[in-house]
């Protein structure tokens, strides 16, 4: 399966390992990625609350570029799902609007057509299961978690608002991550904070609040028996890895609980090492995951 890769550029630059990951991982999965290396940050945040025309206009280019491929969109960010979908719902709405923005791409030679059926943007954790499908990724694993309690982490841009994000057409898709981790052999942990924020958009403006809020869902999940936390959102990946440490002072608590990207879950079912998923990158270290999914698999 072709798809038209739009990595992101928090994965190119602050978390190089879900890039790298995600390469490993896609001809495991039979999936060719044509990456968009020219396309530009989604703008999540700090452009689109300055200048909304600016961002629709980086967002339309990439989505023209992706159309010009001839194949489907998949992200490997809910944060530029999130922000895409917004964008896409105010560009396929009006118009008139769209012309405009179309206008800001002629001397590029691109041009966004009004999307529809025969051309969707996912997120990979989409992908897995409405175009791959649970019972071929089943197929396709072998080395089974079996015995390692993984935490989803939805995070908050791929669960709501529901009406921009097809949840009219796919109303189970705040379940995905469980599916997913159970279909690769693990346990689904069940705990308070699975479909909640990670504090990443406040965490300049808010930082105390973001990291009690990031240290609350680590704490919560360790408390459930979880080995680890999975997430599709390396902004959320940001907050609860690379800030974790800074989140034990405003829980009052040691956490240390690994965090997982998507593909790396993935690749170490799919029978890839931990270094080849760039899992020795991590703040918070990932050792014990490691030697776990060794003896599962010795075993």
């Amino acid at each position: 399966m072709k798809v038209a890769y739009w990595p992101g550029c928090v994965s190119r630059g602050f978390t190089p390992e879900l890039h790298g990951s995600m390469a490993a991982v896609a001809p495991k999965l039979d999936l060719e990625l044509i990456e968009l290396d020219r396309a530009s940050c989604c703008g999540a945040g700090v452009i689109a609350e300055h200048n909304q025309e600016l961002v629709d206009t980086l967002n339309a280019r990439t989505f023209a570029m992706a159309q010009q491929t001839g194949v489907q969109m998949m992200n490997i960010c809910s944060t530029c799902q999130g922000a895409q979908s917004e964008c896409q719902q105010r560009l396929d709405a009006d118009p008139d609007y769209r012309a405009m923005i179309n206008s800001h791409l002629e001397p590029e030679g691109l041009h966004y057509e009004r999307a529809g059926r025969e051309w969707t943007n996912k997120n990979l954790l989409w992908l897995l299961v409405e175009d791959i499908g649970l019972d071929a990724l089943r197929e396709r694993v072998v080395r089974p978690l079996e015995g390692l309690r993984v935490a989803p982490f939805y995070g908050c841009y791929i669960v709501r608002p529901t009406g921009r994000l097809g949840y009219d057409e796919f109303p189970q898709r705040d379940f995905y991550l469980d599916w997913v981790i159970e279909a690769l052999g693990g346990t689904a942990v069940d705990y308070a904070g699975s479909h909640k924020c990670c504090g990443f958009p406040v965490i300049t403006m808010a930082r105390a609040t973001s990291l009690r809020q990031a240290g609350r869902h680590l704490a919560d999940a360790i408390d459930a028996g979880a080995d680890c936390l999975a997430t599709p959102c390396p902004l959320c990946h940001l907050n609860l890895d690379l800030q974790q440490p800074d989140a034990e002072k405003y829980v009052e608590r040691e956490l240390g609980i690994p965090v997982l990207h998507l593909p790396q879950l993935l690749g170490l079912a799919l029978g890839l090492e931990p270094r080849e998923l760039g899992m020795d990158k991590h703040v918070v270290k990932t050792r014990e995951v490691q030697r776990k999914v060794r003896e599962l698999a010795a075993a």
